[in-house]
């Protein structure tokens, strides 16, 4: 059976195994998620199911700035198209919505709802996606750990990129050259982490290691793709 969930991330802290070791963990809120659309071979081209997480209130309240308790007017929180989804099929309307690849559809139905521990349980290895935190536009020493020029005898030439082609021939700077950009809110995948814990009664999954993103971010968790043997 394919794993899979969304959940948000809470923060890192540390437990200890039955040795006494420490172990750096990440907390994650997971679920319960509920299938919102399934989609088929015949009518698709592909077996997958759409899953949603987090309700949302169809309204959301604008309040003035100045006056917290004074409300301006109502907005929607979801578009048209997505509200439309949720009517249709009378369920409660979700802020997060991923689509997940599985050949097991058969076993899902519209409107299921899926926890935490109907899908992992401790010992199991995971892949975990999120947005990465976003650092803005910097230079390549942060953005891809290059090396910087000489502090002393006059170099004037300390973080910059350093060469950046040859000079007559190509006489170009070659395609994929590492430069000064944007760096962060990137989609970044850690592969086959270690489930350490479930407390399916609270909704938490405790994953060793770093998860990308910040806190409050949404992961997605599957069954890792690789043994790691």
């Amino acid at each position: 059976m394919k794993k899979f969930i969304i959940g948000k991330k809470i923060g890192m802290t540390q437990i200890f195994n039955d040795e006494g070791l420490s172990i750096p963990v990440t907390v994650i809120e997971a679920g319960p998620c509920t299938v919102v659309q399934k989609k088929t071979l015949e009518s698709d081209g592909y077996n997958a199911i759409k899953i949603g997480y987090q309700d949302v209130e169809a309204k959301k309240k604008i309040y003035k700035k100045d006056n917290p308790k004074k409300e301006l007017r109502q907005k929607d929180a979801l578009n048209k198209a997505e509200s439309g989804v949720f009517s249709k099929l009378k369920l409660e309307p979700k802020k997060y919505l991923r689509e997940m690849r599985t050949e097991e559809i058969e076993k899902y139905e519209v409107g299921q709802e899926i926890k935490i521990q109907d899908m992992f349980q401790s010992g199991d290895k995971v892949d975990v996606s999120g947005i990465s935190k976003g650092k803005g536009f910097q230079g390549t020493i942060k953005r891809y750990g290059q090396s910087g020029g000489n502090e002393t005898h006059g170099s004037m030439y300390h973080r910059r990129v350093g060469s950046m082609s040859a000079n007559t021939n190509p006489a170009r700077v070659f395609k994929g050259k590492k430069l000064p950009g944007h760096m962060g809110l990137e989609n970044v995948t850690v592969q086959n982490l270690d489930v350490v814990r479930v407390d399916g009664d609270r909704n938490l999954l405790l994953i060793k290691g770093a998860v990308p993103g910040p806190k409050g971010g949404v992961i997605v968790i599957k069954g890792t793709v690789k043994s790691g043997k």
